[in-house]
């Protein structure tokens, strides 16, 4: 089977004494199995990179989660320690390449983290610490050493009857694993929630008039993958978004040969 090139996010963190660019594993095996793409991570440059050229190599940008958070400066909100740890070599790289994916219609998937993301690089902002906020849940993972603890489906979401997320999987009401301190404070105008959670916290978004498949869900669908249909239905599709776009752009390309 043809595995079309993903570009996925990475994470900029300290390790042994060594700088390292990396992406857990839970996301790079999704991609493979349940998408069927050859994920390759892109380091954390910023403006050194080129990022025109490449998703001109590449059919589909994914953007994890991560245990950082977006630096507040990028939307306004208080930089304070609280609201960290902060991750800014990653929001230089994956802000710009959330807008120029948009823009070039290169199907885009983001996780967690990156549903963040997504909403401050077209405008949003982002409400910290949302289990403390009057009437919220606890959005938070439980307590425990185990895992697949922590990654249990527990959560309730309603997703929008109609909307492209209820095409992807065929159910307004599903399970998910919310494992997040933060979540979508103003939405950006460019976006529109697919499924809330029972509190009305924003839990998958898709891009108005998106040319491309453009979702954002604040949950974790790489951990279940294998075993949970909704999961699998998300990096499903994503998946077969990528590999019409690489059909296309082959197309295009033989023609012009």
């Amino acid at each position: 089977m043809s595995q079309p090139l993903v570009a996925v996010s990475a994470d900029v963190r300290e390790l042994n004494n060594h700088t390292w660019h990396a992406t857990p594993q839970q996301y790079l095996a999704a991609a493979v199995s349940g998408a069927g793409i050859f994920p390759l991570i892109v380091p954390s440059f910023g403006e050194r990179l080129d990022l025109d050229r490449l998703l001109l190599a590449v059919d589909g940008v994914m953007i994890t989660g991560s245990g950082s958070n977006v630096h507040p400066s990028m939307y306004g909100g208080d930089s304070s320690e609280a609201n960290g740890p902060y991750d800014p070599a990653r929001d230089s790289t994956t802000l710009p390449l959330i807008r120029k994916a948009i823009d070039q219609a290169v199907p885009l998937l983001a996780i967690c983290r990156g549903l963040q993301e997504l909403n401050v690089a077209l405008g949003g902002t982002l409400a910290a610490e949302i289990q403390e906020q009057p009437g919220k849940l606890d959005h938070r993972a439980p307590p425990s050493d185990s895992r697949d603890a922590r990654f249990a489906l527990r959560q309730t979401v309603t997703v929008k009857a109609g909307s492209f997320l209820f095409d992807v999987l065929g159910a307004t009401k599903i399970k998910v694993n919310s494992v997040h301190r933060q979540a979508v404070g103003r939405l950006a105008p460019q976006l529109q929630a697919e499924a809330v959670a029972e509190d009305g916290t924003v839990e998958a978004v898709t891009v108005r008039n998106s040319r491309d498949f453009a979702l954002g869900v604040q949950w974790h669908p790489e951990y279940w993958v294998k075993s949970d249909a909704p999961s699998a239905c998300i990096f499903r599709a994503f998946g077969n978004a990528v590999r019409a776009r690489a059909a296309k752009r082959s197309g295009i390309l033989g023609a012009a040969g």
